[in-house]
């Protein structure tokens, strides 16, 4: 049985709920993953109003679409960032406040503990998002890292996710990472040790996105394969390199869609994600979770690509086979 295909509506979230179930039941997806912003899914209303998820779960129900995993990315990448004034264009007031940057990161944290209880009352076990970083500004080392602060990044973040883990694993529901520059894990040697720092608890693991490894260089095959154990969920993004010898990888401080990046985001296909291998491998680690669209192409309209993206990912996704090729040449 192919996996479940959904969209994720955090690129969505200026539309109400309602309408964007009615687009996503007509162009095919099998249910939505619920961004916490915009009226997608309201952590707070779903602790304190029964008749809240009861609602949700009746539009979704309504348009013929199930929700396996809901999103706390922008809370989340509060948790351990140093905190400025962009963080308050992504945060609640509530969790904002003062903006005071270790109140931020306090009221972060228990924020996100209610998603995992929201999450609980929902009916969903699964919520991905990010964990935010101390110590991303010190990826390039010049002025020289002084290497115990980058230990000490690690020991930050075990220590204000540690009692969020504890939250989630009583409520029954798993955080998923979502591997990316910027978070306390971004490729495989930061991943190895942001699980090794959590003590590779069962209630943190990874929300795999292959479009941020793709414009690394790195294998999201390879990757699925030695975190398997880890792998929670899905995204389906695609990015593609345009690097000329006159762009950088590193973005040159051009907005998605600028002329002169060397690399952006496009629609899953589009790019330079092999999908075929990264297929395989969640077929080979028995990966039977959503595929979850998180459909972002600054040069295309975004209705016409969710449709293309949802038609790309049906056509390519496959059951892995139940013999070997030969066998039919063996004899009875």
């Amino acid at each position: 049985m192919a996996r479940p295909v959904t969209l994720f509506t955090g690129q969505w979230a200026d539309l109400p709920l309602e309408e964007l179930a009615g687009k996503a039941s007509a162009w095919g997806f099998d249910g939505l993953e619920l961004a916490c912003w915009g009226d997608h899914f309201d952590v707070d209303e779903a602790l304190t109003d029964p008749a809240y998820v009861e609602g949700r779960r009746e539009i979704l129900e309504r348009h013929g679409l199930q929700c396996f995993a809901i999103s706390t990315h922008l809370v989340g990448q509060a948790v351990c960032d140093p905190i400025d004034e962009r963080h308050r264009a992504i945060l609640p007031p509530d969790v904002w406040g003062d903006g005071d940057p270790e109140g931020v990161r306090q009221r972060a944290a228990e924020k996100v503990k209610d998603t995992a209880r929201a999450a609980a009352r929902f009916g969903v076990t699964q919520v991905n998002g990010f964990t935010g970083s101390s110590i991303w500004h010190l990826l390039y080392s010049f002025p020289p890292n002084d290497l115990e602060a980058v230990e000490a990044g690690y020991q930050d973040f075990a220590e204000r996710w540690g009692p969020i883990v504890d939250v989630f694993e009583a409520e029954g529901v798993r955080y998923g990472l979502e591997v990316h520059p910027t978070e306390i894990a971004y490729d495989f040697v930061t991943t190895r040790k942001s699980l090794e720092a959590i003590d590779r608890r069962e209630g943190f693991g990874i929300n795999f996105d292959p479009s941020h490894f793709a414009h690394q260089s790195l294998d999201s095959a390879a990757f699925v394969a030695e975190f398997a154990d880890r792998i929670y969920h899905v995204h389906i993004k695609d990015s593609k390199k345009t690097l000329d010898g006159r762009s950088s990888i590193l973005g040159g401080h051009l907005n998605f869609g600028e002329a002169g990046r060397g690399w952006d985001f496009v629609s899953p296909g589009h790019g330079d994600v092999d999908f075929g291998s990264l297929f395989r491998a969640l077929n080979r680690i028995g990966y039977e979770g959503p595929l979850s669209i998180e459909w972002e192409d600054a040069g295309m309209d975004r209705e016409w690509g969710a449709q293309d993206a949802v038609a790309f990912v049906r056509r390519s996704d496959f059951v892995p086979s139940a013999l070997a090729f030969d066998a039919a040449f063996e004899r009875s």
